[in-house]
């Protein structure tokens, strides 16, 4: 199996998983974010110590791949726009019910809000490009 074919089948994977946890549904994201219902919370919560615990892993094997190859870590600098930004993407994605993640797994699944979330984050990528190209 070829590259491309494992990183589509990991991407389906991911986005059946995300629809069987309900991460995809609007009232499960608006639960989340007005407190009502804190599953999707857990599953986020979940994931991160998943993550943290692999970097763990990773750090303790001297940073490198399953074969070999050394990885990079690098922080990143926080720059005046991360404040605003972060507030756009949070104000996206409580009124949309999608992140970037699972907007394709609301469109996979028949749920047409995905497409117009699709759109708006398309065209913000789009007006981010422009910005950064004109300073």
């Amino acid at each position: 199996m070829g590259m491309k074919a494992k990183i589509l089948l990991l991407g389906m994977i991911f986005g059946f998983t995300l629809t069987q946890v309900r991460a995809s549904e609007y009232d499960m994201i608006h639960g989340m974010f007005v407190g009502t219902d804190l599953k999707i919370a857990w599953v986020i919560l979940t994931a991160i110590a998943v993550g943290a615990m692999g970097m763990r892993i990773l750090r303790l094997t001297g940073n490198k791949t399953v074969s070999g190859q050394a990885v990079k870590i690098s922080l990143k600098p926080i720059r005046r726009g991360v404040l605003f930004g972060a507030a756009l993407f949070g104000t996206g994605w409580g009124l949309s019910g999608a992140c970037p993640g699972t907007v394709l797994a609301q469109i996979g699944s028949g749920r047409v809000l995905g497409l117009f979330t699709l759109a708006g984050m398309l065209l913000g990528t789009y007006a981010y490009a422009l910005l950064m190209e004109r300073r």
